[in-house]
């Protein structure tokens, strides 16, 4: 699923950015860390628990 896809629009080049940026320096073990702590506070914003499922199956099949 890409950027525009997801609503990003435009911008999702300066969050992925962003992401990388906040990664820099970290083991790899902090870096899982910081992905589980960013999902679990997106997932709280976003509060709607079928949605999240359904990102979820969305997320599992791109890999």
């Amino acid at each position: 699923m890409s950027a525009q896809q997801m609503g990003l629009g435009a911008r999702g080049d300066e969050f992925y950015e962003a992401l990388m940026a906040a990664h820099d320096g970290l083991s790899e073990a902090e870096s899982h860390a910081l992905n589980a702590r960013l999902v679990l506070l997106l997932a709280n914003r976003i509060g709607d628990v079928d949605a999240l499922k359904d990102l979820l199956v969305v997320a599992r099949s791109c890999g």
